[in-house]
C-alpha cells in the first residue's frame, strides 16, 4: 500500500511540473520503489509524546541494515508523536511520515552523542572541538529518502537556543538532518521544525533533491539556516517554504585553511520556486567557501520581511572561489538591503588562517529582480588586491515604497562589471557598456 502511495505522489509531481523541470531533477536522482514495508510500531514504538522511542528507531534501522531486502525498505511512521534521541539512518531506506506523524527530539542534551568535527571546518562551527550529532544522521549512505504526507520532524530546539543565549554550550549545536559522504538522497513532503542549529545539511554529498518541504523556526532562533548544501554537487532544491532565524538557503564549502586543504567544492546547485522570510538572507553563498563554489542557479524566488534578499559573502583568509552564479526572477518585499556581494563577512576558526588567501569572485549575474520596501538597494564590496569581476546586473528595480530610492542607493568598491536597466542607478564601477563576459 505504501509503495503505491509513494508512486502516486511522484506521478502527481510529474503532472504539476513542466516536463523540463521534471527531467532536470530526475537526472539528479530517481524516486525509488521499495519492495518491503515495515512500521516503527512493529518495534514497540508508542506515539504518545511521552514514551522514549530511541530503542525502536535503532532496532528498526538495524533490522533494515542487516536484513536487506531487494529494492530497499520503507519504514512507516504512523500518526502520533514519537519522542526519541538522535538516531542514524542506513542505505536503501525510505523514512515515511504519515499525516499527523511527528518524530520529536528529546530535550535531554546531556546524553546527546558527540561526533568529530568536519575536516573542511577543522572544529565545530560554533566552538572548538567536536560537535553534537544531528538529530537524524546519515554517514556514507546511498539511496535514502525522507518523505511522507507532510508529517513533521521536530528538533525541540528551544533548549539549545537557550544554552546558546546563556553561553553555556560546550560544543556546537546539532543540525536537524545531516547527510555526510552520501549520495542519491531525496527529502520531500515533510515539515522540519525548531532545529537546534542548521536544518538540512548535506555535506560531501552528491545527487541530492529537496522538494516540497516546509522549514519553520522562530525568527529569533539563532543560526537556524534552512538548507545548506556544503561541499556537495548536483543538488536540486525546489518548491519549498522556509521561515527561520537565519539564511533560507546557504551554499558552503569549508572554512578557511581547513576548507582549502580539504578542497571539495560545491557545484551544480539549483534552487527554484523557494519562498520565505528571515532576518538574514534569502539566497546566500558563503560565507564558508574555501573549497570553492561554482555553477549555481537560483530562480523564481519570493522573499518577504528579509534582512538581505540576495547575499554572496566571503572574506580575506577564505581563499577558494565563487564563480558562474546566476540569480533571476526574484521578488523581494520589505528588506533592509536588496542585494549584497561582500568580501568582509564571516569569522575565522582560529588564528592559523592565511590572511593572504584571497577569494576569487568572478562571473555573477543577477537579473529580473523586483523589490518594494527595500531600504537600501545594494552593496558590492570586493576584496582589496582581489576585486570581484564580471558582476553583471540586468533589469533590477528596488524601491523603498515610501519616498522613492534612498541616497546613496548603491555602494561599491573593488568590483568590475556591467549594469543595464538598474533602478536606482548603480554605482559607477558597473559600466554601461556590456562586455562579452556579461551576455544576458
Amino acid at each position: 500500500m505504501f509503495v503505491r502511495l509513494l508512486t502516486l505522489i511522484f506521478l502527481c509531481w510529474c503532472f504539476v511540473s513542466s516536463e523540463s523541470e521534471v527531467i532536470t531533477c530526475s537526472k539528479i536522482v530517481a524516486f525509488p520503489n521499495r519492495a518491503d514495508n515495515i512500521s516503527i510500531t512493529d518495534f514497540g514504538a508508542v506515539g504518545d509524546g511521552v514514551t522514549l522511542n530511541t530503542k525502536a528507531f535503532t532496532e528498526a534501522i538495524y533490522n533494515i541494515q542487516h536484513l536487506p531486502r531487494e529494492g530497499g525498505t520503507l519504514l512507516y511512521v504512523p500518526p502520533g508523536v514519537y519522542l526519541t534521541q538522535p538516531f542514524n539512518l542506513t542505505s536503501h531506506l525510505t523514512l515515511y511520515l504519515a499525516a499527523g506523524a511527528v518524530i520529536k527530539a528529546t530535550q535531554d542534551s546531556s546524553n546527546w552523542p558527540l561526533i568529530a568535527p568536519l575536516p573542511s571546518y577543522g572544529r565545530g562551527r560554533e566552538l572548538p572541538g567536536g560537535r553534537y550529532m544531528s538529530f537524524i544522521h546519515g554517514d556514507g549512505l546511498h539511496d535514502v529518502v525522507i518523505t511522507g504526507e507532510n508529517g513533521t520532524i521536530d528538533g525541540h530546539g528551544d533548549v539549545w537556543w537557550k544554552m546558546w543565549r546563556q553561553r553555556t554550550l560546550q560544543f556546537t549545536r546539532p543540525n536537524l538532518v545531516e547527510f555526510v559522504n552520501s549520495s542519491d538522497i531525496i527529502i520531500s513532503n515533510v515539515i522540519f521544525k525548531n532545529s537546534p542549529f542548521w536544518n538540512i545539511h548535506p555535506v560531501y554529498c552528491s545527487n541530492v533533491v529537496v522538494r516540497f518541504v516546509s522549514i519553520l523556526a522562530p525568527r529569533d532562533s539563532p543560526n537556524t539556516d534552512g538548507i545548506d548544501p556544503d561541499s556537495s554537487s548536483n543538488v536540486c532544491i525546489e518548491d519549498s517554504y522556509i521561515s527561520t532565524g537565519d539564511d533560507l538557503v546557504a551554499v558552503k564549502s569549508g572554512w578557511d585553511e581547513y576548507g582549502i586543504a580539504y578542497g571539495r567544492p560545491s557545484s551544480d546547485i539549483t534552487v527554484r520556486r523557494v519562498s520565505g522570510s528571515s532576518p538574514f538572507a534569502g539566497i546566500a553563498i558563503g560565507s564558508e567557501t574555501s573549497g570553492g563554489v561554482e555553477n549555481v542557479v537560483a530562480e523564481h524566488i519570493n522573499l518577504y520581511n528579509m534582512g538581505i534578499g540576495l547575499h554572496i559573502k566571503t572574506n580575506s583568509g577564505r581563499g577558494g572561489y565563487i564563480r558562474n552564479v546566476t540569480m533571476s526572477h526574484v521578488y523581494i518585499e520589505e528588506a533592509r538591503r536588496g542585494i549584497k556581494i561582500s568580501g568582509d563577512v564571516g569569522d575565522h576558526p582560529d588564528d592559523r588562517f592565511d590572511p593572504n588567501a584571497l577569494p576569487i569572485v568572478k562571473g555573477v549575474t543577477i537579473k529580473n529582480v523586483w523589490g518594494v520596501k527595500v531600504l537600501q538597494a545594494g552593496l558590492i564590496q570586493g576584496v582589496k588586491n582581489s576585486p570581484f569581476t564580471e558582476v553583471c546586473l540586468y533589469d533590477i528595480n528596488l524601491h523603498d515604497g515610501v519616498t522613492g530610492p534612498r541616497t546613496p542607493p548603491w555602494k561599491c568598491s573593488d568590483v568590475f562589471g556591467f549594469a543595464n536597466l538598474v533602478n536606482p542607478s548603480p554605482c559607477s564601477e558597473l559600466i554601461t557598456h556590456q562586455p562579452g563576459s556579461c551576455a544576458a
